[in-house]
């Protein structure tokens, strides 16, 4: 009678097992933290010890190291497909090689395709995505909606051209009001919008407190860990428009978690809900490891492991990537400036009238990988700066670049060269932008060298496309940045970074004194 109890109690119960961002991250990093078979592995493990299971992805599961680089997709799909996803939906790098590739790709995926409020009817996609599905769970029916995030300054325009985006709060409302009618027990929203964004975008705690029918959100793209022991920091329980609590999760980036959400079927209304998260390590045994995965893996990974193991340089420095500005977004910037003017030298020669170049500007979110001190590798690099973005010299009117860092400096700033500084205020607003200890004239027209991801407006930077172009580059940035460091190493010189800020807080900055 016991065990039946507990049999019974067993199959009330329902796991939701979810991923996100984990931008082709197939091996562990260094520290053995990640790695695709090791995902497997506990998905598998869960799999075995409950009954009712399904497993989540909330996009941008390519992108980032050099088996995307290398490979365009042809890894990462098929694997997905082996960890037998039931539910998928698209991030915004799903669109880095063009919607022919995008369908390409999602017309083999075998998970439930879900986008609500994106409409690829004139696009090679049509067809291929549904905006809710129902899943039976003993009884009861979940409902599960795919809500994607604004491409506008976000995705390369050529990337999505064709497609039509609707409002997220307003296609989220209606979908889970319909899923209610239909007799829905639970909802879940699954979003690559971000947890929490400083755009003026919606995000999944905005989406939360507009809703009245969703019960649960699983988020991407903003790369939140949002963890469960710290409530303060990233509150995962956020009250909606009528008063009730919805759960909001995230697992962070690059496949470090497993997300972890366990319902008691039978008790629903009172928000009986195990919100927690499986860290991925490298604890298996091989033998817990898919046989199938690791000899698809094998051919691929031979040739990733060889550019790896190619040393270019070397540093005298760890630096980290990600939003925060710092080293390594001061690195790249002063790349750009050097860079630019190079190209500025050999145009002057070539009889061509260029003005001096003012500064380099990049994004930090274009860096996609910390650098560790010791020896730099070819794979290091080109996992770093893995998109094809081009080097360009651009003219720019002064209020434009103004208008740019009122947009940028809230959010942290980017990644600019050593002749600027920022000036905000405490809460981040700029106040001054100076360039070489002087402010910056709004009448005066500045030559900015840039990559074309910045020059087009993305990352919100949309003063950025009022520029005339002066130079285009015809070869991606990562090859420009292997034939820095290889000058640099042929000279002796180690990789350095300037670790002071140039976007500044509550000082007033004078680059004179």
């Amino acid at each position: 009678m016991a065990l039946f109890l507990c049999l019974q109690a067993a199959a009330q119960s329902l796991v939701l097992l979810h991923t996100n961002d984990t931008h082709s991250n197939i091996d562990p990093d260094a520290s053995g933290v990640g790695g695709i078979l090791q995902r497997k592995a506990i998905v598998d493990s869960v799999r075995k010890a409950e009954k009712n299971v399904l497993l989540i992805d909330a996009g941008d599961m390519v992108q980032g190291t050099l088996y995307f680089k290398f490979f365009g997709g042809d890894v990462e799909y098929p694997l997905f497909n082996m960890m037998d996803y039931d539910i998928r939906i698209l991030g915004n790098h799903e669109f880095d090689n063009g919607l022919d590739e995008l369908a390409r790709h999602w017309k083999g995926v075998k998970a439930d395709r879900l986008s609500a409020n994106y409409d690829f009817s004139d696009t090679p996609a049509a067809g291929l995505f549904r905006p809710y599905v129902i899943k039976k769970i003993e009884g009861r029916k979940v409902g599960f909606i795919g809500l994607n995030v604004d491409p506008t300054s976000l995705i390369s325009e050529e990337n999505y051209a064709g497609m039509k985006f609707k409002d997220v709060i307003d296609t989220a409302n209606a979908t889970a009001a319909e899923l209610k009618r239909k007799g829905c027990d639970l909802v879940v929203a699954v979003t690559h919008i971000g947890y929490r964004v400083s755009n003026c975008k919606t995000d999944d705690l905005a989406l939360a407190r507009a809703s009245k029918d969703i019960d649960i959100i699983i988020g991407g793209h903003s790369h939140t860990f949002v963890d469960p022991k710290t409530p303060d920091k990233t509150p995962y329980w956020i009250k909606n428009a009528a008063g009730r609590d919805v759960l909001v999760a995230q697992t962070g980036k690059y496949g470090r978690n497993v997300g972890y959400i366990k319902l008691d079927l039978s008790d629903f209304g009172n928000r009986n809900i195990d919100y927690e998260y499986i860290p991925v390590t490298d604890r298996f045994e091989p033998s817990a490891y898919s046989r199938e995965m690791r000899d698809f893996l094998a051919p691929y990974r031979h040739v990733v492991d060889s550019v790896n193991s190619h040393v270019v340089a070397w540093s005298e420095v760890e630096m980290e990537n990600g939003r925060e500005v710092g080293p390594y977004a001061n690195w790249t910037g002063d790349f750009a400036a050097r860079f630019g003017r190079q190209v500025a030298d050999s145009l002057r020669r070539a009889g061509v009238q260029v003005a001096p170049v003012a500064f380099g500007m990049m994004n930090v979110g274009g860096i996609r990988q910390p650098m560790v001190r010791g020896a730099v590798t070819e794979g290091q690099m080109l996992s770093t700066f893995p998109f094809s973005n081009r080097m360009r010299l651009i003219e720019i009117a002064g209020r434009d670049l103004l208008e740019t860092m009122r947009i940028v400096a809230p959010k942290g700033g980017e990644a600019v060269s050593s002749e600027v500084r920022v000036v905000t205020d405490s809460a981040g607003r700029m106040e001054r932008m100076l360039l070489d200890g002087a402010d910056i004239d709004p009448d005066s027209a500045y030559v900015v060298s840039t990559i074309d991801y910045v020059a087009n407006g993305n990352d919100d930077m949309t003063p950025m496309k009022r520029h005339r172009e002066i130079w285009r580059d015809d070869r991606e940035v990562s090859v420009r940045i292997l034939e820095y460091l290889y000058d640099m190493t042929r000279l002796g010189l180690p990789v350095q970074a300037d670790s002071s800020p140039r976007f500044i807080k509550d000082v007033k900055y004078d680059m004179t004194e």
